[in-house]
This record gives structure tokens, sequence and C-alpha cells, in this order.
């Protein structure tokens, strides 16, 4: 059983030098508890949203500095798991559980989690999931944050002029 965890050891490579990218059992339960509890924060954070507006009228997108809580699952999860679809999966679970909580942002919280979690799991793609130093992982949350800004941009904020935009890419 070359490559599987039980014949290499847990989470290192196979002969040909590829990491070993099947889940186990626990690296599905390990996401998904992320991603529950992460799914619980995001309800939370999304009844507290409304009480950030008042940093708004200090500088008028200065509120979306917060937003990194929406982003945690999406590198969190494969710095733990290390393995394929993780920030994914987790980011899908997170939104979800959200989403049925009662996510005022409904159905779009799906869409949501499934950018921020793609664009982040295109890092570790790039990565060929051998890499998680501090650089892949920063990078990775940089996507995540890209992703979502685009996906607010288009759903939430067309009307808001370019350069503060341009402000909440980088508060975000």
């Amino acid at each position: 059983m070359v490559g599987t965890n039980r014949a290499m050891g847990e989470g290192t490579a196979d002969r040909s030098g590829l990491p070993d990218t099947a889940w186990r059992t626990r690296d599905i339960v390990v996401a998904a508890v992320i991603g529950v509890a992460f799914g619980v924060v995001f309800w939370a954070w999304g009844l507290a949203w409304g009480a950030f507006d008042p940093l708004n009228a200090v500088f008028p997108v200065l509120k979306d500095s917060l937003y990194a809580v929406w982003l945690v699952p999406a590198v969190l999860a494969p710095l733990i798991i290390r393995k394929p679809g993780a920030a994914l999966f987790a980011e899908m679970v997170a939104a979800g559980l959200s989403a049925l909580l009662g996510s005022q942002w409904g159905i779009d919280t799906l869409l949501s989690g499934f950018v921020q979690g793609a664009a982040a799991e295109l890092v570790f793609a790039f990565t060929l999931y051998r890499l998680w130093s501090p650089a892949v992982l920063g990078l990775a949350a940089l996507a995540s944050a890209a992703a979502a800004w685009a996906h607010d941009w288009a759903l939430y904020y067309a009307d808001i002029s370019v350069e503060l935009q341009l402000a909440r890419l980088v508060l975000m």
C-alpha cells in the first residue's frame, strides 16, 4: 500500500516524492469540526457585523478590516489536514451551517464560502500540496480575500467607487 498513511507513516510522501493525498476518516472529521465551529462563528459574526458600521464613519470601508474572520477556515483546515480539498471543504461546511442558522446573506453564503475556499485551494494546489510555509499560508489568505472582494464587489458594492473598492481590497 505505497502512498497510504499505513504504509508510509502519517502525512509523509510516498516513494514518488508526492505528498499523501488520501483522506482518512479523521481528516474528514477534523475538517468538519473546523467547518462547524466556524459556521457558528460566521453566523454570530454576521449578527454582529452591523454593529461595526460606525467604523465606516472614520473611513468609508474601515469595517472591512474585520472581514478576515470569514477567511480563517480556508487557511486553518489545510494547515492542519494538509490534503487537497481541505480549504474548500471547511469553508463550505462553515458557510452551509451559517446559512442553515439563518445568515443574513442567505443562500449567497454558500457562493461566498465556495469562492473563498476555492481561491485558497488554488494556492495550495500550485505547490502540489507540498509547501506549508507562512508565505504559502499568507498567499492562500490573500487569494481567499481577493476572491471574497471580487464576489462582494459584484454582488453588494457595485455602486461604490473604484478607489473605495481598492481600499476594501487592501483592508480585507
